[in-house]
């Protein structure tokens, strides 16, 4: 399965506005300088439509190591950032959610035999 790098955003981009690809990649590594920059500062990042990126700290827990079954230690609390989906992201995530359900289940069908209803 393929992945979006940030070099293939800088290329549509640049493709789509006509822009200089070089400076489509200042923009886009300016503006996640910025966010990062935010989290590390504790602020909280809204991008409408798209999501809450929002700082947080874990709560300290206790691990144990699986060639020591014995022995556990404490995993000390540590920053990390939390992200929840906007509304149009969300939508448009569950849709492909029914789709690829939707797909699992004729390909269910096919491998079992069942007959195809359409």
């Amino acid at each position: 399965m393929a992945k979006l790098t940030k070099r293939d955003i800088v290329v549509a981009i640049s493709n789509q506005t006509g822009m200089v690809q070089h400076q489509v990649f200042d923009v886009v590594q300016r503006t996640l300088d910025k966010i990062t920059d935010s989290l590390a500062s504790n602020i909280p990042v809204e991008l409408r439509n798209f999501g809450v990126f929002q700082p947080r700290l874990t709560k300290p827990r206790v691990g144990r190591n699986p060639n020591q079954p014995g022995s556990s230690f404490v995993i000390p609390p540590r920053a990390t950032v939390k992200f929840k989906a906007g509304k149009i992201m969300r939508q448009r995530v569950e849709k492909l959610s029914r789709e690829l359900k939707e797909a699992a289940d004729e390909k269910t069908k096919t491998e079992t035999g069942a007959p195809n209803p359409g």
